[in-house]
């Protein structure tokens, strides 16, 4: 009779659960690291403002700079605030996956217990086994010898 583990249902389903955290850990690095390509994007525009600035003769045009800078500044800190909540965000999709991998790894140690154990038991019915059919021999060897001697 082959091992079969009882609770390999709910190792699977934990396994799977592991798997969709990790696919959420995914999500959340990747949307880390979209908001810092934007941030990177913003100070590539306001180094870019702030050379053409220098560049410009026209003065009447630096009142329409500076308003952009401003608002490029506030988008910045926009972008850096999004970036702090998907980096929380990311934190705690991490330590969910790290509970489920606990889960998966206690469900897992059971299973090699439980597979130890049969295979213990297995062992046990087959020495069993084994010395059953080496008494038999035995007694059937002695009976032979038996035979042989009231013969001679």
């Amino acid at each position: 009779m082959p091992f079969r583990y009882r609770l390999q249902k709910v190792l699977d389903f934990r396994i799977k659960k592991k798997e969709e955290q990790l696919q959420e850990v995914i999500k959340a690095k990747n949307e880390v690291d979209r908001i810092q390509k934007l941030i990177d994007e913003n100070r590539l525009e306001i180094s870019g403002v702030i050379q053409t600035m220098r560049t410009t003769k026209d003065f009447r045009q630096m009142d329409a700079y500076d308003k952009y800078l401003k608002h490029l500044y506030i988008k910045e800190e926009e972008l850096k605030r999004q970036k702090q909540e998907a980096i929380d965000k990311l934190e705690i999709e991490k330590q969910k996956l790290i509970e489920r991998e606990q889960e998966v790894k206690v469900l897992e140690k059971h299973k090699e217990k439980m597979l130890d154990a049969y295979k213990e038991e297995q062992k046990a019915i087959e020495n069993k086994t084994l010395s059953e059919v080496a008494v038999q021999k035995y007694y059937r060897l002695k009976k032979e010898k038996t035979e042989e001697e009231g013969e001679d």
